[in-house]
């Protein structure tokens, strides 16, 4: 009982921290696209239906961190959006640091529901957001993975990590342990995404090209080997499980 009731806690603490994060940046951090001119026309267009999001961002004034954050987390849980979407987006409307900061948030929020919902609710709902041929491919990490398996596949660009918090969520991973590891998993990937947005609303349009050229061919080169990636993380899983 008491340890279902310390559980209980840490959820509770977690979520109280993260919500008291987002109104805090809502309050304090820069309202989007005080900076509306030419140059946010014309990049608007680059975004084409991302226009009318970051439109829609900036009719929201102070509240649209609020949003934002609801909106990555919604993106994890059912996705309504591409990810890479959204993340662009948010460094281009808050900046670097206020976009991944927001951006961070909303994956963690809505990483820990994924991971919740299946847990709750078992395989049957999980089988709704997975497809059966992908969710018996990776059947193998809801044993006792290790943590670095999981950490590992966070961070590899272009791996569905939507999916992957469902599967965790039907493991025997700790919440507090998948937390972390989704988490810091997921920031090198979520501070490029930021940073190419950024990147774009300052002009740098070469850094932006840069940045979006490097995850085509990591992405690529993951595609090319997929087969021999999928080996060696169900291998190395093996290892550490024996």
């Amino acid at each position: 009982m008491a340890t279902k009731q310390q559980r209980i806690l840490v959820k509770g603490a977690i979520f109280l921290v993260l919500v008291v994060l987002v109104l805090l940046l809502s309050h304090y951090g820069p309202e989007s696209f005080s900076f509306l001119g030419p140059l946010g026309e014309d990049l608007r267009k680059l975004f084409t239906t991302r226009g009318n999001f970051s439109r829609f961002l900036a009719s929201l004034g102070s509240y649209s961190p609020i949003f934002f954050v609801l909106l990555q987390a919604l993106q994890v849980v059912i996705s309504p959006l591409p990810g890479e979407l959204t993340g662009i987006v948010g460094g281009y409307v808050y900046g670097v640091t206020f976009g991944f900061i927001l951006s961070t948030l909303g994956l963690a929020l809505g990483s820990w529901a994924a991971f919740e919902l299946a847990r709750i609710l078992g395989k049957p709902f999980v089988e709704r957001f997975v497809k059966e041929d992908l969710l018996k491919k990776f059947e193998f990490l809801t044993t006792n993975t290790g943590a670095t398996i999981c950490f590992l596949l966070f961070m590899i660009p272009g791996f569905p990590k939507d999916v992957l918090c469902y599967l965790l969520g039907l493991s025997r991973m700790r919440l507090t342990t998948f937390f972390v590891l989704s988490t810091l998993g997921r920031m090198p990937g979520t501070f490029l995404l930021t940073l190419q947005g950024a990147s774009i609303r300052s002009e740098q349009y070469s850094t932006a090209v840069a940045i979006a050229v490097m995850s085509v061919i990591i992405i690529f080169i993951g595609y090319v080997y997929r087969a021999q990636l999928y080996q060696w993380i169900k291998g190395l899983s093996a290892d550490l499980q024996s």
